[in-house]
Formats: structure tokens, C-alpha cells, sequence
């Protein structure tokens, strides 16, 4: 079954949500993440992807309270991401309760650290953020387009240990057109031993149909949510 994978994504933790990675394009929806938290889990959530923007931008861990004020009051099993860029930052992040972490532009311009961080916590912890735009992994919060392809970025993660990967297709994030269905397909086909976390675009449930269709491991579902596109309600048929 996939993994139905709610976003919250913070600015001065507040849960916003931004359009193609662009911190000019920013909608908050909710002055409270907790609760927005409570509410996934009310409807019968299990994960959440929580993404730390003010981190990513600042290279280092910005909504720590917001973590760990989340992890003390659900159960939710929450991945971590933006501005891990040091070993203390990632050890912050699993002491605020974060069962997982994403290390994003840090494995593309420290891979010999994300390697280490692989080797002491397990591949179970440790998520590979697989940004794209194009046919190229994006960093430093989407803002840079690095000239690592995809494919190679992800086979050579996977020789060194790495199994979870969330790839993102930012040219469609926030924007609620529909996922990179071809690009999640490819990767299965190609690299059947990744674990593929689909995210960008996701708008209907549809989509969510099409991607259990192909196999990915899960599904991060952020603005169709808060626009109401894909409901709570909707979403329970996945959460068997």
C-alpha cells in the first residue's frame, strides 16, 4: 500500500506553502502547524513531511520547536528536512523527535557526510532528497539547478547504502497540474530498488491512483490539501 504523506512546510512556523521552491510566492495557510498536525492525524495520517524553509535557506535548523512540538503531542511519524547541513544539525533534528531525516543540497555538495550519516544511523533514517527540475537535481531550496542528472544522482546514492528517496519535480510543486507520472515511472523502471517518494504536483485522486498504479513507495500531497483538491476524507481508501 502507498504511503499517504501529508506536507507542512514552515516559514516563521508558520505552515505555508510556496509555488515552484519561490520564497516570493508564498501562501500561509495556518498560523498552527500542531494543529493542522492533529488534524491529519485525526483523519487517520501516519506520516508527515515536515520541511523546515527558513533551514533551508539559512543552511541550518530554523523550526526546531515546531518539530519537537509536533512529535510530543501525535504520534505522527515525521521526516525532517531544510538547513541539515552538519552533523549537530541532524542529531538536533532526531533529539526533536524526528523519526527521519532529508538531506537534500547537503547530498549533493557533501555526499562523503551524507554517506557517514547513512553509515551511523541507518538507510531507514536517512531520506536522500531527490530535488529535480528538468532532468537535473535542484538545491539550496530549489533556488539552484545543479548539473547532477536525476538518474545517476539517485544510482549512485543507492550503491553506497541509500534506499528512500523523495524526488520532487519542482516546476510543479504548489502549482496543482498534475505529478511527473512518467518521470516516477522511469525510476521504477530503472532503478527498481529505490524507494520512490513521489512529490510535486499531486492535485487529485487521481493522481494518487495513477502513482499507487506505478508503485511508489508514498505520495507527499501538500497545496491540494489546503485548496481543498484532495480532501482528508479522500485520502482514507489509501490508508488501509
Amino acid at each position: 500500500m502507498m504511503e499517504i504523506i501529508p506536507a507542512i512546510d514552515l516559514i516563521g512556523g508558520q505552515c505555508v506553502r510556496l509555488t515552484e521552491g519561490d520564497f516570493a510566492q508564498q501562501t500561509t495557510y495556518d498560523s498552527n502547524p500542531l494543529e493542522v498536525a492533529k488534524r491529519f492525524e485525526a483523519n487517520g495520517i501516519k506520516r508527515l513531511h515536515l520541511v523546515d524553509l527558513d533551514g533551508a535557506r539559512s543552511r541550518k535548523p530554523v523550526n526546531l520547536n515546531v518539530l519537537e512540538s509536533i512529535a510530543s503531542n501525535t504520534s505522527l511519524t515525521i521526516d525532517f528536512g531544510g538547513g541539515l547541513q552538519s552533523d549537530e544539525a541532524v542529531k538536533q533534528a532526531f533529539d526533536a523527535g524526528a523519526a527521519q531525516i532529508t538531506a537534500g543540497s547537503i547530498a549533493v555538495r557533501e555526499p562523503e557526510k551524507v554517506k557517514n550519516w547513512l553509515l551511523q544511523y541507518g538507510a531507514d533514517k536517512i531520506i536522500i532528497g531527490a530535488d529535480f527540475k528538468g532532468t537535473n537535481i535542484a538545491i539550496s531550496a530549489w533556488t539552484e539547478e545543479s548539473k547532477y542528472p536525476l538518474q545517476d544522482f539517485m544510482s549512485g546514492y543507492l550503491k553506497t547504502g541509500a534506499k528512500l528517496f523523495i524526488c520532487t519535480d519542482v516546476s510543479k510543486d504548489g502549482k496543482l497540474q498534475g505529478p511527473s507520472i512518467n518521470t516516477y515511472r522511469y525510476l521504477k523502471l530503472t532503478l527498481p530498488e529505490a524507494q520512490v517518494i513521489a512529490s510535486g504536483g499531486v492535485t487529485t485522486v487521481q493522481d494518487l491512483e495513477e502513482l499507487q498504479e506505478i508503485g511508489v513507495k508514498g505520495a507527499i500531497i501538500g497545496k491540494a490539501i489546503y485548496e481543498g483538491t484532495i480532501t482528508l476524507k479522500d485520502l482514507a481508501r489509501f490508508l488501509c
